[in-house]
């Protein structure tokens, strides 16, 4: 695997409470330099970054929706997935509510992806089931019902919740799943090893602090 591979692989975000244009411009100008597949930032920055990655169609403008608790009623969810297409988001990374999840109501779950997936058509979903929350039953349940909604991938957490997300955790969503959605690895992968062990079980796409991004990209150039 090259550094480019690498980078094509990551996803890099602004998405912390206190992020601003500072912090927005410094990631647009990391993506840029190292060709990171994506760009996260919160929704009221969707359209300054669509801006700022027009002359580089090979980087995805993506948001979250339902950020980060995923407790929005769905009407909320949708109408923000609606917004975000008419800024210029190019993904979308769903948080599914969580609370409903782990109550067993799957069918309220499976029908707020389903309506954020019709909004979104052809843009790649990626839906977050926050993994750090839930029993390896939830997880099944979850991963389940993002197939069956038509997600693109299962993601593991926001970054926000306490923890990080683990090879065992990867293996055991990979087991679920198969080949039959793609999965994203986030929040608390910090170092090269845990990298590859995820690729390794299948993983891809990543989630990742820009500063341990650029670290992993340039390790592949060593």
């Amino acid at each position: 695997m090259t550094a480019n591979d690498a980078a094509r692989l990551i996803d890099i975000s602004a998405v912390q409470a206190y992020h601003g244009k500072k912090e927005i411009d410094e990631l647009v100008s990391f993506a840029k330099k190292y060709r990171f597949i994506s760009v996260h930032t919160l929704p009221s920055w969707t359209r300054y970054l669509s801006k700022a990655l027009s002359d580089s169609p090979d980087i995805l403008v993506g948001a979250p929706v339902g950020f980060p608790s995923g407790g929005a009623h769905i009407k909320t969810k949708v109408f923000e997935a609606g917004q975000l297409i008419e800024d210029g988001v190019q993904e979308m990374d769903m948080v599914l509510n969580i609370g409903k999840l782990k109550s067993g109501d799957y069918a309220y779950v499976l029908e707020e992806i389903r309506q954020v997936r019709a909004v979104g058509k052809g843009l790649p979903l990626k839906v977050i089931l926050e993994t750090n929350y839930l029993s390896p039953e939830e997880i099944k349940a979850g991963c389940e019902i993002c197939i069956e909604a038509g997600a693109d991938f299962v993601k593991t957490g926001t970054g926000w919740a306490l923890g990080g997300t683990t090879v065992d955790t990867i293996r055991m969503i990979k087991e679920i799943v198969g080949h039959r959605i793609k999965v994203k690895a986030s929040g608390g992968i910090r170092d090269i090893d845990t990298f590859r062990q995820m690729l390794d079980l299948g993983v891809d796409r990543f989630g990742m602090n820009v500063l341990t991004s650029i670290e992993i990209v340039q390790s592949f150039d060593k």
